[in-house]
């Protein structure tokens, strides 16, 4: 399902510390051209190419702003948020009802907090969550328990060892005036919009320097979940669903790479986080013949272990599913996503009779991924393959799967999942699926080149 961010009137606040801030430079894009790429050794210019662009992204690491501590005070009436900042940056703060929230908006920044204070989830605060939302944008997004009213905030200079420190007080409010605060900045709302259809036009740049297409080759997409400010599950050990599926990405990137069949486009290759509906886009625009969601699942008790491998229905095949597609739906809301424009949810799709071959495809390469994991992992032992209405499987005219790799909330998957040998086992399982899929041997080779070898 989609859930949409309550959108009533504009409340913002913006922060100026030390004058303007200068925006960072642009992420570097992979892939390389200009005029050094004609010259006769490409390899060396390649080379000198891939050094340069590393220098100047570590320059532009250096320059940015960085994050120290954040910090909770609850008194009584109020609750005080403080953030400290080592440079001069720029800020803008509003509310979001429905979920209830505050939004931090800010240049990228570095983030540097060694321990982040705990809410004690009884005052205005909730919870909060930070990290990169797109390349030049960071974010805080705060959950709450009610209604506030922010004030404006306050800025105290360095001090005692301290940088700038960033003082925002919330106040509880009545419900009425809250929603009537409540809302997106206009020049924001422009923003992000703007910022979707560059990214859309852009996908193929995302992460693909190694995957020239092919005249005959397939094309896969590969999903890693959440990223950036959305971190996804946090396993028992520590272990990020985040960081875990990104790896899984790369990895299973050049599983497919190496069998020589396919290009392969990844819809995030940093900690970054890609709204649902771009994922969705990234697997249009790219023509897609695969879309491959990664995810790692939890569960409150801990002795629940295995992946599982889910496609898109417009009912989920049981509550657990059913449960499943909605949180893994909300990670929109949880980065602070403007979901006002939104198009309707799975469940009012028209499926036409392409979505339904669609959908048969997904199903029939669920099965395999299926057969193929339990090769070289623990599955889970009733029903491994489920469906529900994900928001990212949607696209109609891609097969697609999100795969469940396993427990992070149970000792035994948590513990295999940091290990490199079982993370190269199941890329590798999952790699010949995507072979037997298309009807290929495994390795990915056809049987006129395995004989021309």
């Amino acid at each position: 399902m989609r859930f949409r961010a309550g959108v009533l009137t504009i409340a913002a606040a913006s922060v100026f510390l030390g004058g303007a801030f200068a925006q960072p430079a642009p992420r570097p894009k992979p892939g390389f051209s200009g005029p050094d790429s004609t010259i006769a050794d490409p390899i060396a210019a390649l080379e000198r190419k891939s050094e340069e662009s590393l220098h100047r992204a570590q320059n532009r690491v250096k320059a940015l702003p960085v994050v120290l501590d954040t910090r909770i005070g609850e008194h009584g009436g109020k609750t005080r948020f403080v953030v400290e900042v080592s440079d001069p940056l720029q800020l803008r703060v509003f509310t979001l009802a429905d979920p209830d929230r505050v939004v931090v908006d800010m240049p990228e920044v570095l983030w540097r907090i060694q321990q982040a204070e705990r809410p004690t989830g009884t005052g205005a605060v909730k919870s909060y969550r930070y990290g990169l939302f797109r390349p030049g944008n960071s974010r805080f997004v705060i959950d709450l328990n009610g209604p506030v009213r922010v004030a404006d905030p306050m800025v105290l200079p360095p001090q005692g060892g301290h940088g700038y420190r960033i003082v925002f007080d919330l106040f509880p409010t009545t419900r009425a005036k809250f929603l009537a605060a409540a809302g997106w900045p206009a020049d924001l709302r422009a923003r992000e919009n703007a910022a979707e259809r560059l990214a859309a036009r852009e996908s193929r740049a995302t992460g693909n320097a190694q995957s020239a297409p092919g005249a005959n080759k397939r094309i896969i997409v590969v999903d890693a979940g959440h990223g950036g400010i959305d971190s996804g599950t946090s396993g028992i050990n520590g272990l990020q669903e985040k960081d875990l599926v990104l790896d899984m990405a790369l990895r299973l990137r050049k599983a497919l790479q190496r069998r020589g069949n396919y290009t392969v486009y990844l819809t995030r290759d940093d900690d970054t986080y890609i709204p649902l509906g771009q994922r969705v886009k990234i697997a249009r625009t790219d023509h897609a013949d695969l879309f491959i969601s990664l995810h790692a699942d939890s569960n409150p008790s801990p002795s629940v272990s295995g992946a599982s491998v889910y496609t898109l229905s417009e009912r989920g095949s049981d509550k657990e599913a059913a449960a499943l597609a909605q949180k893994e739906n909300q990670s929109d809301i949880i980065a602070g996503v403007d979901l006002s424009q939104e198009d309707a949810p799975v469940a009012s799709i028209l499926i036409d009779l392409a979505q339904r071959d669609t959908m048969n495809r997904s199903t029939r390469f669920a099965q395999t991924v299926v057969q193929k994991l339990s090769g070289v992992t623990d599955i889970l032992p009733r029903r491994p393959h489920r469906s529900a209405a994900f928001v990212v499987l949607k696209a109609p005219d891609v097969p697609a799967v999100l795969i469940e790799l396993g427990y992070l909330s149970n000792a035994g998957d948590a513990g295999q999942m940091e290990t490199s040998a079982w993370r190269s086992s199941v890329a590798d399982a999952i790699a010949s699926a995507v072979d037997n899929n298309f009807g290929l041997p495994k390795g990915g080779r056809t049987a006129a080149q395995t004989v021309s070898d």
